[in-house]
């Protein structure tokens, strides 16, 4: 089982810059795809990037390529997501995700674990 904890949501201006970690509990960490998602108020949830276990293979939504950038440290069971160029429409709550699947989903329903979300809001 792998537990997942979000930190390092907050409130920023448009235009700045967030960093949010996702710790993983369990020895088996490295073995997972890790995924970022988020929900905005009266939103589904919508999938924002994702990468597989060594790191070398990222994937990410149109809305936040070229802003956004997932990475993991395997050493220290952590999962990041650097974001950058913040718009007022980035405001949601941001979860991490764990999937065995040797390629991560863009869905969330294929994924196994989740954390309990990080609030990030972008004032204009």
């Amino acid at each position: 089982q792998v537990q997942l904890v979000e930190s390092g949501g907050g409130l920023v201006q448009a235009g700045g810059s967030l960093r949010l970690s996702c710790a993983a509990s369990g020895r088996t960490f490295s073995s997972y795809g890790m995924g970022w998602f988020r929900q905005a108020p009266g939103k589904e949830r919508e999938f924002v990037a994702a990468i597989n276990w060594s790191g070398g293979r990222t994937y990410y939504a149109d809305s936040v390529k070229g802003r956004f950038t997932i990475s993991r440290d395997n050493a220290k069971n952590t999962v990041y997501l650097q974001m950058n160029s913040l718009k007022p429409e980035d405001t949601a709550v941001y979860y991490c995700a764990a999937d065995r699947s040797v390629i991560p989903s863009r869905y969330g329903i294929d994924y196994d674990y989740w954390g309990q979300g990080t609030q990030v809001t972008v004032s204009s």
